[in-house]
């Protein structure tokens, strides 16, 4: 590339955008790749502290924009879709609220390329309609082919670097345990907020059981769940080691294949996850009802997009499994789960 004086670029095509930045109100491109410059733009240029533009045959290199296309159209999977490039970057919006999900050993492997970058949100948390979730260009203004081809060759073979996996909207079956509800000493506060949890996830609570802090009772409900077509069943409350909380040797008793009882994370160490055949069964401790983000925004989340989740995941979680209990809480925009 060479440099040239701004006023003796008059005519000359620009072959990157000039960004024009306003504090607190505006960051965007003035002038586009592709502008011809005329007369009237050199002030304006001046007044940006553009002296001097770049210009370049570009041969045996990708531009800016063209390299960030293909790096992006190379690594995008399914539910997202992808912006023109503005300023040399492609951005990747959810088409729908689903699991994100990112190849992150593969995405290493792209950002080890010199001149590449390729930044994304953190893997397995839930997103937004319409909602940014990752961004890629190449550093120069130019790039060599061999690397754009290095990129593209990592993408084919780790398919797909990121995408959104929908959430299934499943039948949920619930349980509410406790003598106090049950007799109707009070009033239960807990299916509520599981019921609104799983209607923002797309799934459908159908039936609602009560039952007391009894064994044969739970495991009757569980049974009757499963026949009227539950495709996911919730027990919520009875989690703790008090010799009144049935709920989970009641799971165990109903044929409940036990992933884990207890998780290493804060609020929700009490939780149980197992399977009925296929049919995922989930232990709910009272934290889900208090805390706006608990191991159930954890957990059920990938288990409504398909996710596996064994006891090595589960383990796995300790690491961000810690809530902070932030004042005003931003969850899933923070460290918890991460």
């Amino acid at each position: 590339m060479k440099s040239i004086p701004v006023e003796q670029a008059v005519g000359m095509i620009l072959c990157h955008d000039i960004t024009e930045i306003v504090p607190d109100i505006f960051k965007g491109p003035a002038f586009k790749k592709g502008h011809v410059i005329t007369e009237a733009d050199v002030p304006r240029l001046l007044d940006l502290g553009k002296r001097h533009i770049y210009v370049s045959d570009f041969e045996g290199r990708i531009h800016e924009n063209d390299a960030a296309v293909r790096i992006a159209s190379a690594a995008c999977g399914q539910g997202l879709e992808l912006t023109a490039p503005v300023e040399g970057k492609v951005t990747f919006i959810a088409k729908d609220k689903g699991l994100l999900k990112i190849n992150v050993d593969a995405l290493e492997k792209i950002n080890a390329i010199d001149d590449i970058m390729f930044a994304t949100l953190h893997s397995l948390q839930t997103v937004e309609k319409k909602q940014d979730l990752a961004g890629t260009r190449i550093i120069p203004l130019s790039i060599k082919e061999e690397k754009i081809a290095a990129v593209e060759k990592i993408c084919r073979a780790h398919f797909p670097i990121i995408e959104i996996k929908p959430f299934a909207p499943l039948k949920v079956g619930m349980i509410v345990t406790g003598s106090e509800v049950f007799s109707g000493r009070i009033k239960d506060k807990f299916g509520p907020v599981v019921k609104g949890k799983f209607e923002d996830l797309g799934s459908h609570v159908f039936r609602e059981i009560l039952v007391s802090d009894d064994r044969e009772m739970t495991v009757k409900a569980i049974h009757s769940l499963v026949a009227d077509g539950a495709q996911m069943i919730a027990l919520t409350g009875g989690m703790s080691v008090d010799p009144d909380d049935q709920t989970p040797g009641s799971i165990r008793a109903a044929g409940g294949r036990v992933v884990t009882y207890g998780a290493p994370v804060l609020p929700g160490a009490m939780f149980m996850l197992s399977f009925l055949d296929d049919i995922p069964v989930v232990g709910l401790p009272g934290c889900v009802m208090y805390h706006r983000a608990s191991i159930f925004d954890l957990i059920v989340p990938r288990l409504l997009a398909g996710e596996k989740v064994d006891r090595a995941t589960i383990a796995g979680m300790g690491h961000g499994g810690y809530c902070s209990n932030c004042k005003n809480c931003r969850f899933p925009i923070c460290g918890f789960g991460k």
